[in-house]
């Protein structure tokens, strides 16, 4: 579309002068880049960090701009995420990036993933001017990532155990500390969790082996602000861990990989004991149930297992007090296929948890401080 302008100068003595100047260019709309990748499936190994794993390319998207001036922004992101909160990589003036397999790893790993098990990703490339304006999205590529299995950034305890002690935790620094209360549960090969009554204003230090000093996991100055909550730790360090600012029950997640703990408030005080009642249980919805046949026992400071000849049909619930009805565990929604298998656990509300499919034993295991953002916990039945 052509435009005619005129200049116009005003002058003081009070009238204008217009002069007609010539048509000033048009410049039509870009068009989206298209995406292609070297592979549709990535899964390196440790040997292949420093390597390129994947190539993208995609179409010049024609912005009325010089070629060099245009920015490529990749964002790589879950199946799940719809690109909310992705892996970013920007570079201007070319149509081609490269990832190195450190890169995609470290950053699956960042997010949670675990270790050789794929992940359905998604990629796609936005280009722009410079200053973000006309930005165009390319169409979106469905990716497989598989992380591989790197050194924890803090070495594992050689025990394969983590105790807590400290003036921060209701044993103080006795040491032995009681057990299993203070005993951390391992939640998978680099991370522990527990979850903890504890104390204000005072200190903590993690053990490989209780009613031993020679060697602590700690940090390095306990005056950062906001380490009470969570931040990095390390082998024999010389400062304590501060401990929460107000009193209370909170869940500790202690991560070897990231070498980082996290700790955040719990809403409900630990059960005591565990008790099993229900038509899948062989004591069926009798209150008191059987014990100790139909009573859990404690491993740790976050889970309670049994193993019990479930019935094969009917549900049941967890309750804190046998003989009492004030107080249970359930699950959100009891019509999930396959709930009996494992999910998420509620406190005080909830619908029946589904018994096994099948009649005959099985092991249960309740874990309170799980890696999931789960409120309560969680519970998993296997053969």
């Amino acid at each position: 579309m052509k435009k005619i302008f005129y200049l116009c100068a005003a002058v003081l003595i009070g009238f204008a002068s217009c002069d007609k100047v010539d048509n000033l260019p048009v410049y039509g709309n870009g068009t989206a880049p298209q995406l292609t990748a070297s592979a549709a499936s990535v899964a390196p190994t440790a040997a292949d960090s420093n390597n390129v794993a994947l190539t993208l390319n995609w179409t010049y998207p024609n912005h009325a701009t010089d070629s060099s001036l245009i920015k490529y922004v990749v964002e790589i992101d879950s199946v799940t995420k719809s690109f909310n909160n992705p892996i970013r990589k920007t570079v201007s003036g070319v149509l081609t990036t490269d990832f190195i397999a450190k890169e995609l790893n470290t950053a699956l790993l960042a997010r949670g993933y675990a270790f050789n098990i794929a992940v359905s990703m998604e990629v796609r490339v936005i280009s722009s001017y410079a200053n973000n304006n006309e930005r165009l999205i390319s169409n979106v590529l469905p990716i497989s990532i598989t992380p591989y299995k790197v050194p924890p950034r803090v070495a594992l305890p050689i025990t394969g155990k983590l105790f807590i002690v400290g003036s921060a935790t209701m044993g103080g620094w006795n040491n032995p500390v009681p057990t299993p209360t203070q005993e951390l549960a391992r939640l998978d090969e680099t991370t522990w969790g527990g979850v903890f009554e504890m104390n204000s204003g005072s200190h903590y230090l993690l053990l490989p082996e209780n009613g031993s000093w020679d060697n602590k996991f700690s940090v390095a100055t306990n005056t950062i602000p906001g380490l009470n909550e969570g931040g990095d730790f390390g082998f024999n360090l010389p400062d304590n861990i501060p401990g929460p600012s107000n009193a209370g029950w909170y869940k500790i997640i202690v991560d070897f990989q990231t070498g980082k703990f996290k700790v955040t408030p719990y809403a409900n005080a630990l059960p005591t004991d565990l008790f099993l009642v229900g038509d899948a249980t062989p004591g069926g919805w009798n209150n008191p149930v059987p014990v100790p046949s139909q009573q859990m026992t404690r491993l740790n400071a976050s889970q309670w297992s049994i193993s019990l000849n479930f019935t094969g049909s009917g549900k049941y619930l967890l309750l804190p007090v046998n003989g009492s009805w004030s107080v249970k565990y359930a699950v959100p929604d009891n019509t999930v296929t396959d709930l009996w298998k494992g999910g998420e656990l509620l406190y005080n509300s909830g619908q029946d948890i589904p018994g096994p499919n099948t009649a005959g034993t099985k092991t249960l295991l309740v874990d309170f401080a799980t890696k999931e953002n789960y409120a309560v916990g969680k519970f998993t039945v296997t053969p």
